[in-house]
């Protein structure tokens, strides 16, 4: 198989990942609840997460660190923090639901979209600009948009908010691991983001970066301050309570090692190498429309395309026929294919990570020509 939607998750990982994990459930207990040596271990892996993380995304202190069940859950954390009911909102125009549906459950929260065109960051900017107006409590915006790879000038927008006092959070579901993500340049109070994609650990991980307290989801046992009936009031045991997902963490651990190690911004040059070969060759087939960057420092590692005449599932299935495995539809993002123009059609998507290559591009090209040529 060819596996081309490392956007929801890399298949593909260091060896030491798995390695790692399974070390882990033979070995490790449960952090924080025993002095004994497999407790211990647990603890020492679980802090060497956050010391890897913090050192990779600039966070002041590990402790800032919070382990997540993935970037959904850390997203839900931040905005249930900042968000209260009968707030004003300001996001991009290409949020997942992720960012959206815990925004609709909170009553009467009225939400503002930047909605500028694709590959427009400047247009971007001054949408912010202009629609962050003092009423608006909290602004959201991802990173990189996981429909079109479309890289958002956050920058810029987290600079907005530090101007005029409103917190700002990221997320960086489709960015961490490759593009620069530098929690004290951005000054953002959360940044959100899974362990399973860029990052290259296991399913069931995430990080929530914390510039100040948040409120939890769930409410338990952290192995401190046991005799209170509330949750303890520092980072990161406020946010994590229960038994950790320690096979998850070890892996996680050994994903950030091999980011850090090979380095962020070859792992971007790879991937962006082959999301402009994917959408050069695409794009000279007869009938295939593509969604592309002009400038390559606005894409990242992803690249929409559709088919004419052609639904884009059926699309997606016959490319998983010919053992080429590329995402199909909304991709769990309607907003963002509202904002493009492709909500009635959706998208196929190609994503790539540091283990694809050329070849298996030129793969995806020629299977599609051949879905042409039927």
């Amino acid at each position: 198989m060819i596996y081309l939607d490392s956007a929801a998750t890399t298949l593909q990982k260091p060896p030491a990942v798995a390695r790692a994990a399974a070390a882990a459930m033979g070995r490790m207990a449960s952090p924080g609840r025993g002095g004994y040596p497999a407790a211990m271990a647990a603890a020492d892996t679980i802090f060497a997460c956050r010391e890897a993380a913090a050192r990779l995304f600039h966070v002041p202190e590990p402790d800032q660190v919070v382990l997540t069940m993935n970037a959904t859950h850390g997203l839900n954390l931040a905005i249930k923090t900042l968000v209260a009911p009968g707030d004003t909102v300001l996001i991009s125009g290409y949020e997942h639901n992720a960012v959206t549906r815990p925004l609709a459950a909170i009553s009467n929260v009225a939400v503002k979209v930047a909605d500028a065109p694709l590959f427009r960051p400047e247009a971007m900017v001054e949408r912010f600009r202009a629609l962050l107006t003092p009423e608006v409590s909290c602004v959201i915006c991802t990173h990189v948009s996981n429909v079109f790879g479309y890289v958002l000038p956050v920058g810029e927008i987290a600079g907005l908010c530090r101007q005029r006092g409103v917190p700002f959070v990221l997320d960086a579901s489709q960015s961490a691991g490759a593009l620069p993500v530098h929690m004290a340049e951005l000054c953002a109070d959360f940044i959100a983001m899974p362990g399973h994609k860029g990052l290259y650990g296991p399913q069931g991980t995430g990080l929530l970066l914390c510039a100040r307290p948040a409120e939890p989801l769930l409410e338990g046992g952290t192995g401190s301050l046991s005799a209170l009936q509330t949750m303890p009031d520092f980072l990161p045991d406020r946010l994590e309570a229960g038994t950790h997902n320690v096979p998850g963490a070890a892996g996680l651990l050994e994903g950030l090692r091999f980011v850090e190690g090979r380095g962020t911004a070859r792992i971007l040059d790879h991937e962006r190498r082959l999301a402009a070969q994917c959408a050069r060759e695409l794009a000279v087939l007869d009938g295939v429309t593509v969604w592309a960057a002009p400038r390559l420092a606005h894409q990242a590692g992803v690249v929409s395309f559709r088919v004419e005449g052609m639904d884009c599932e059926e699309t997606g299935a016959r490319l998983g026929r010919q053992g080429i495995a590329v995402r199909a539809g909304l991709h769990c993002a309607p907003l963002a294919h509202r904002t493009a123009g492709t909500l009635d059609t959706g998208t196929v998507r190609a994503s790539f990570s540091a283990f694809n290559t050329t070849g298996e591009v030129h793969a995806l090209v020629r299977a599609v020509a051949r879905l042409r040529s039927l």
